[in-house]
């Protein structure tokens, strides 16, 4: 059974994405360069469906295009396994578990500086938050 074609535009529609993000993905070799039609319009799968979905998932995750190459290897070359996935996907917990305490102190910060705002009347010449962030 021959794959259903699919255009470019069907595509980034089914995949809530840009037609650029597409030709991005291409450029960067993760994902296939299509065939094209006699006119030079480009032709996609259902397989280049699934790996888009699949790219466009690992980028909601935090996964850097590097680490997407390195999980599409995975999975285009034999003789890979799953604990060398599962290392690749426990890195970027941490990545991520290092971005949440980042983002509290962030929070922490920006809570600070709401509290020493203890009248808002103040003009911006008295206004201790802009003091804070004129401060080192």
């Amino acid at each position: 059974m021959k794959d259903k074609s699919i255009s470019i535009g069907e595509l980034a529609k089914l995949c809530a994405c840009k037609v650029e993000t597409i030709h991005y993905y291409e450029r960067k070799g993760i994902l296939y360069t299509p065939a094209r039609t006699t006119g030079g319009h480009r032709i996609y799968t259902e397989s280049d469906l699934k790996r888009l979905k699949f790219i466009r998932k690992c980028r909601y995750l935090g996964f850097s295009l590097e680490q997407i190459t390195t999980l599409l290897k995975f999975v285009d070359e034999p003789n890979h396994f799953c604990g060398e996935v599962k290392a690749l996907v426990m890195q970027q917990s941490q990545v991520v578990k290092n971005q949440i305490t980042e983002l509290k102190k962030l929070q922490t910060a920006l809570n600070e500086m709401i509290v020493r705002c203890k009248n808002e009347q103040f003009t911006i010449d008295n206004c201790p938050i802009i003091d804070v962030l004129f401060d080192d």
